[in-house]
């Protein structure tokens, strides 16, 4: 007795095989988005100058912390007990020296002076000049206290993270997060930077080792960073990736099993 096969067991396996190809393909194209620094080469140790690396300069709104060290430490204390509440009128304590939207701060002996524009070290420089008149071999240490940034979008823990110095990737803030999820697009992240008051949308690319050459590689004080999810939400797709798979192999199972009892 022979049998043949019918035209419905024909379609279910021209079905199943197109099924199994396309379940491949979206999981391989899904896979090339997905690593970081992609042109990097990995079989060899290589170096690059750092040329990107900008230091922070003072803008409105930051607060300092000054700390003045002196023979006379009597007299630099000033600095110190001004700290707490300094430059606001707030319920809330504010520490540090606030820097108000003209640039400006308001200090101890010195008076009102423009500090927006200047790097805390220069700032320091300048300080230290300015107190010979008042104190002995004074010493001054300027640090902006309030180095935050916001990391929102499609990472693991969305929030405002501090920095506890003056420099800050965009890799470790990213890292601070929790890294990207695996939803997220990886190659179309919005960095917004405010700059002499205006405000500066830059698209970034994190898989392209060409972000460690970028000027936005290195964060400033108030960037904000949104990680755009992709049109697949893999994390919810992978769940049905597997689940389709595990369909298509049982269906499969069954295709090949009718396949032999009708031949």
């Amino acid at each position: 007795m022979q049998f043949t096969t019918s035209p419905l067991i024909k379609s279910t396996k021209k079905v199943l095989l197109f099924l199994s190809v396309a379940v491949l393909m979206a999981s391989c194209s899904s896979y090339r988005k997905t690593p970081y620094f992609q042109d990097l080469t990995r079989s060899q140790i290589t170096t690059e100058d750092i040329k990107n690396l900008e230091a922070i300069t003072i803008q409105p709104q930051d607060q300092l912390s000054i700390s003045v060290t002196s023979l006379n430490q009597d007299a630099a204390n000033v600095f110190t007990n001004n700290l707490q509440g300094a430059g606001t009128n707030s319920a809330s304590p504010v520490y540090g020296y606030v820097v108000n939207q003209n640039g400006e701060i308001t200090l101890p002996l010195v008076g009102t002076m423009k500090v927006s524009g200047l790097t805390p070290t220069q700032l320091s420089t300048n300080l230290q000049q300015q107190l010979l008149t008042y104190l002995s071999k004074p010493n001054v240490y300027v640090r902006i206290v309030n180095f935050k940034v916001a990391v929102m979008g499609d990472v693991m823990h969305p929030n405002v993270y501090n920095s506890p110095g003056e420099r800050l990737t965009l890799t470790e803030a990213l890292t601070l997060a929790g890294d990207l999820n695996i939803t997220a697009k990886r190659d179309d992240i919005l960095l917004v930077r405010e700059v002499d008051g205006k405000r500066v949308f830059v698209p970034i690319d994190i898989t392209s080792k060409k972000l460690f050459e970028s000027p936005y590689f290195y964060l400033k004080p108030n960037d904000l960073i949104y990680v755009q999810p992709g049109k697949l939400k893999l994390a919810t797709a992978d769940t049905g990736y597997r689940n389709a798979s595990l369909i298509i192999s049982a269906l499969s199972l069954i295709a090949i099993s009718i396949s032999l009892f009708t031949r």
